[in-house]
């Protein structure tokens, strides 16, 4: 029993070593979210070539979703609400547009046979892309379609908004004023993340919320950080790392050989819904921009469908209003999260009674 205990302990510690090993290298790679990256590629190589099946652990899991949760909470404040107020018809309007191209996207994947309707709509949700991939499980979605595709598409986007915003928006890199950090430090944050996530968590299981792990912390965060309770905290950087980093690894060991084969017929249709789904976006942006005011930069960047803190350092770069772009992006990922558990309980119901009839 001894043995086999410290088995498990070498290869959980192994796995989180090469998780961690890989996120540096993605990291240095500069590509987005390397903590989450690295922990999928990590738990892929344990599930394909490791011995008999792995699981993380589920409150290590839950910890990483009311992590996750409490820094996306942690996003909102006065000067994004005044923003949106300011122009709330229009970028309502935008982001309802955006959830409905989401679910025409979604509709399109399914073209794919094998792929379920609730999978389809959260692989290509534009916005939110971790919390999505965190929510798939509990939902009934595909995670690791969802995950390798939602990041698809957030990297395609890190990749490419850059060259857009110079080549066709002229932004000019290099004009946005500096920001400094001027927040009380990570042991308030510490404190922060877990009283938000302590809370959070436990309202949303009183009230039955759906996925309550993520959600309820994510509310926690929102109030704290609007009340000023939070004080400027912030989920500290190595905190909220090491839960995206858990996230990967919960994803990775649940591939095996046929899903990895069902992805990958899959991507070419993926692709070429990603590009129309971000041309897309970048139209809506264009609408936005001429109802608003704002500069077409302004517009592109608040609609760009993922790669949220991509989006803010171009924003900052590039001198756009980096206000307007955040709260556009913030309200998108708050009705992205929230709409989730509905649109996968009508997706769910009209594909049992489209079977029935």
């Amino acid at each position: 029993m001894r043995n086999r205990r410290g088995a498990r302990l070498l290869d959980a510690a192994v796995v989180v070593a090469v998780a961690i090993g890989l996120s540096a290298l993605v990291g240095l790679a500069g590509l987005p979210s390397p903590a989450l990256f690295g922990g999928l590629l990590a738990g892929l190589l344990r599930a394909l070539v490791g011995r008999g099946p792995a699981r993380v652990p589920e409150p290590a899991g839950t910890a990483g979703q009311a992590v996750i949760g409490v820094a996306m909470g942690a996003l909102v404040d006065l000067g994004t609400l005044r923003a949106v107020a300011a122009n709330w018809l229009p970028v309502l309007l935008t982001t309802v547009a955006t959830l409905a191209l989401s679910l025409v996207a979604g509709a399109l994947l399914r073209l794919h046979r094998g792929i379920s309707p609730v999978t389809g709509a959260f692989a290509m949700i534009a916005g939110g892309a971790s919390g999505i991939v965190v929510m798939a499980r509990e939902l009934d979605a595909d995670e690791r379609m969802v995950a390798v595709l939602q990041y698809l598409r957030v990297l395609l986007i890190v990749l490419l908004m850059p060259v857009a915003a110079t080549a066709v928006y002229g932004a000019t890199p290099g004009s946005g004023a500096p920001t400094g950090d001027d927040g009380p430090g990570w042991p308030a944050g510490l404190l922060f993340t877990v009283g938000c996530s302590v809370v959070g968590l436990a309202v949303g299981r009183l009230v039955r919320m759906p996925v309550a792990a993520l959600l309820g912390p994510l509310v926690a965060g929102a109030v704290a950080d609007l009340t000023g309770l939070s004080g400027g905290a912030e989920v500290p950087g190595p905190v909220e790392s090491a839960a995206f980093l858990v996230i990967g690894l919960q994803v990775g060991v649940s591939f095996t050989r046929d899903s990895l084969r069902t992805i990958g017929r899959a991507l070419p249709l993926a692709l070429t819904i990603m590009a129309a789904l971000v041309l897309a976006c970048a139209g809506l942006g264009a609408v936005l921009a001429g109802i608003t005011g704002a500069s077409a930069l302004d517009g592109y960047l608040a609609t760009t469908p993922g790669g949220l803190y991509a989006v803010l350092a171009t924003a900052r770069d590039a001198g756009a209003d980096t206000t307007f772009v955040l709260s556009v992006q913030v309200l998108r990922l708050f009705v992205m999260l929230f709409s989730a558990p509905l649109v996968a309980r009508w997706l769910r119901r009209s594909s049992s009674g489209g079977a029935g009839t």
